[in-house]
């Protein structure tokens, strides 16, 4: 089954918490499809930078829209206890009104472990956190009462009342890339979530090695016994990774075509163009980021002209 085309925007909260109620504020006017917030204890590319904390910042938000869907790209595990992850993302699906769209990610930012006193996982083990980790959430989402004992993580007898507005859990993202990860995406999520992070690849190949990792995912799915199609395909579109699709119509367009011939059915855009400016990011970065007034060209001509064709 082919699913719709779906179109977000993140916003990195490294501005003040005025601005980013606006801008959320703007995002659901517009009528984007969903809306996100990153979750480091600082910005890794500008640790100086101010920058407030994701979930916190994601309930506020939530009393300021009305309609976009509102989400976590992604929820780090470095610091979050998933008994606690799971009641705060109960909360904000209550706050929402059922808008909520939970993303959960294995992390791994040096700075996130460094700042918070958390020791740096290796990658196996960063890979086995989060499948019992998501593990947890996911029967806590779903479940009156939960119990469970993993390697890294238990829960005992833990209580979730009131059960989530939607059924039977807000939808849950994850970030993967590597087999084991993707795995786990194949067997939990609702959502998948791939960005090209490999800035030396040309624009093919990162379009190849999406390509790739999609496949995957239909591999284990079929192992698993579940039918891939269940599963959206998400893309963020990160600033140094992929060629800009912002440069013109054609542009945008020609890049989702692209994606969408692979299987892709969300892009999740930056819209980052002005604080990149004013924090000094190099140009490459600057020029594969969005404006308001680019981000108000694709909303209201290009996006609509490209859900009516698809």
């Amino acid at each position: 089954m082919r699913r719709g085309l779906r179109f977000g925007v993140i916003t990195i909260q490294n501005v003040s918490w005025t601005v980013l109620a606006e801008r959320w504020r703007y995002l659901d006017k517009l009528g984007f499809d969903s809306a996100w917030v990153a979750d480091h204890f600082t910005n890794s590319r500008g640790q100086s930078e101010p920058w407030l904390e994701c979930w916190t910042l994601l309930s506020a938000l939530a009393t300021h829209t009305e309609r976009i869907r509102i989400g976590t790209m992604v929820t780090n595990i470095t610091f979050h206890n998933p008994a606690v992850l799971a009641r705060q993302a109960l909360t904000v699906d209550h706050v929402s009104g059922g808008r909520l769209e939970l993303g959960i990610g294995a992390g791994g930012a040096p700075s996130d472990h460094d700042m918070t006193g958390v020791r740096y996982w290796d990658p196996p083990e960063r890979a086995a956190r989060l499948r019992e980790f998501t593990e947890v959430v996911d029967q806590m989402l779903r479940n009156e009462v939960t119990t469970y004992r993993g390697g890294y993580y238990e829960v005992h007898n833990a209580n979730m009342l009131p059960a989530p507005v939607q059924k039977p859990r807000p939808p849950l993202t994850l970030a993967a890339w590597g087999p084991k990860t993707l795995r786990v995406t194949a067997q939990y999520a609702d959502s998948w979530n791939f960005a090209p992070v490999r800035p030396e690849l040309t624009p093919e190949q990162n379009l190849e090695e999406t390509a790739r990792r999609n496949g995957m995912i239909d591999d284990y799915c079929s192992e698993l016994g579940r039918d891939p199609a269940e599963i959206t395909r998400s893309l963020l579109v990160f600033p140094r990774a992929s060629d800009s699709p912002f440069d013109s119509d054609g542009a945008f367009q020609d890049f989702v075509g692209r994606y969408r011939e692979i299987g892709i059915d969300e892009f999740i855009i930056y819209w980052w163009r002005e604080d990149a400016i004013e924090y000094g990011y190099e140009r490459q970065v600057i020029e594969r980021c969005a404006d308001r007034e680019m981000l108000e060209h694709l909303a209201t001509e290009t996006i609509p002209k490209l859900k009516a064709s698809d």
